[in-house]
């Protein structure tokens, strides 16, 4: 671990609810977390007054001005064209220049995929990278990681393995699990059950996991029932399969918040039940409510990103905050290639090539 400190790149233009909710997550962050520092970007006569406002953020920001913005309909081929005076492009370069930690942008997630790949580049041995997501479950550490949640649609059998294994290292990071037990998402357990892609893909992990000293547990096929269970810690599947998941948990969540707030005010019975279970009933809202795990994180880049949902409030804006303060503090990007490199001998190889070009250039 570097530094107990860390320093956010923010993306403060991006997102449906505007630079108000950003920065209300910024301050809210900056209440629980004294280590945290700030480089905002966006239109500055908008933002300085919003930050001028809260106290919490005296003297912890850095306010770059841009003039453009990505919106949110924005095809990615056009925000690569267009957006290189963004308020999204600027926040990645930031990370890229060395001068932040960690990216956070609630903006478009396929333009902010696009120029993350262009600004950062892809970690060496990554074809394709993915967002894994932290998904309520029972295990102990109350969550599992997802990946790919909507990087690219498409995944071959090597993707799928390297989604494993990034998701692996997330998991060691970010859950403190010391042997993570991945599997692959299917229709079904069965060892004959899907396409050629997740056979090919099953047995490349069962051979990684059956090497010596191997840091891994494939447990085979999971179904979607699977994805919140004490069974696994890491769901690997394809960014199609994924967003689709995610989406559908959220609604269903979200619904089932609908349905117990009615539920509670049908009668002045229910509404005096629920006065006496008001404890248990905001422990059962904050479980339900999926601000609280908000933030994907981009694997696979030579540096690290946190896509917030691009309708975040204020509290969804804090909970992809905390991530990206977690990660920058574990070193997370580093660690991740390490990872990589250890099991693929080609990334190594490029790894290696790109550490002696640094120091031949004193970069």
């Amino acid at each position: 671990m570097k530094s107990d400190r860390a320093v956010i790149s923010i993306d403060a233009m991006g997102g449906d609810a505007g630079p108000a909710a950003i920065v209300g997550g910024m301050a809210r962050s900056a209440r629980k977390n004294p280590d945290i520092r700030y480089i905002v970007h966006g239109d500055e006569p908008t933002l300085a007054p919003l930050i001028a406002k809260r106290r919490e953020l005296a003297d912890l920001v850095e306010i770059r001005h841009t003039t453009d913005v990505v919106k949110m309909d924005a095809k990615p081929s056009i925000a690569l064209r267009k957006g290189r005076k963004s308020s999204m492009w600027a926040t990645l370069q930031t990370v890229a220049d060395g001068d932040a930690d960690v990216a956070v942008s609630c903006g478009n997630t396929g333009a902010l995929m696009a120029m993350a790949m262009l600004c950062l580049r892809k970690a060496p041995g990554i074809d394709r990278p993915a967002i894994a997501i932290n998904w309520p479950s029972r295990n102990p550490a109350g969550y599992n990681i997802l990946l790919d949640a909507g990087a690219d649609i498409r995944a071959d059998a090597r993707d799928l393995v390297q989604y494993a294994n990034m998701g692996v290292e997330y998991a060691r990071l970010g859950l403190d699990l010391s042997r993570p037990r991945v599997g692959l998402l299917n229709v079904g357990t069965e060892e004959h059950k899907g396409h050629p892609v997740l056979q090919e893909a099953a047995q490349r992990l069962e051979e990684l996991a059956g090497d010596p000293g191997a840091s891994v547990d494939f447990v085979g096929f999971v179904e979607g029932g699977d994805i919140a269970s004490e069974r696994v810690d890491v769901i690997v599947t394809d960014g199609f399969t994924g967003n689709i998941a995610l989406k559908t948990a959220e609604g269903t969540a979200t619904q089932i918040r609908g349905f117990l707030r009615e539920a509670m005010n049908y009668s002045i019975w229910s509404r005096l039940g629920a006065i006496f279970a008001l404890t248990s009933l905001k422990r059962l809202q904050k479980r339900l409510d999926p601000r609280r795990v908000n933030g994907g994180v981009f694997l696979g880049l030579n540096g690290t990103v946190v896509k917030s949902h691009g309708s975040a409030d204020a509290t969804g804006v804090s909970s992809a905050i905390k991530l990206a303060f977690t990660l920058a503090r574990d070193e997370f990007s580093e660690k991740v290639a390490q990872r990589i490199a250890s099991v693929t001998p080609e990334a190594a190889t490029e790894r290696n090539g790109r550490q002696e070009d640094q120091k031949r250039t004193g970069g």
